[in-house]
């Protein structure tokens, strides 16, 4: 025994329905945009740019100075810390402008202000991390 859908319901189905792949259509049209400007950016690049190899381009090259040395050099492993903290306050200060704006906007106060201390949260164990290692001594 099989059900027949009413007409109109056909119809409302198939408008959702195209509505819906019509929003995926533009993100895949932006895409592909995306990628073509890409692509012809570094087809121009490949096609104007001069070649010309001489012995003094093909030279290791270390910020202006001759190479002196090996090829490995010993790096010091502990300045993950320094950029960790880095990223911690320049990411802090980058969300609290925002934040700031969004929080005095009427209707977004309690959304925000949870936000905000989800991020307090994150940012406090970021800075208690570091100072469980030591980096916030200077010695």
């Amino acid at each position: 025994m099989s059900e027949t859908v009413p007409e109109t319901a056909r119809g409302q189905a198939v408008v959702v329905a195209a509505d819906y792949f019509h929003s995926y259509s533009v993100v895949g049209l932006l895409a592909v945009v995306g990628v073509l400007f890409v692509a012809v950016a570094f087809g121009a690049g490949r096609l104007l740019r001069p070649v010309v190899p001489t012995p003094e381009k093909l030279l290791t090259y270390e910020c202006g100075v001759d190479p002196v040395g090996e090829g490995w050099a010993h790096t010091q492993v502990r300045y993950y810390v320094y950029a960790f903290l880095y990223v911690i306050f320049a990411v802090d200060s980058i969300f609290l402008f925002p934040w700031a704006t969004v929080f005095a906007a009427p209707g977004y106060g309690a959304a925000t202000l949870v936000e905000m201390f989800v991020f307090l949260g994150f940012l406090t164990v970021g800075l208690l991390y570091a100072y469980k290692k030591g980096v916030l001594a200077w010695t």
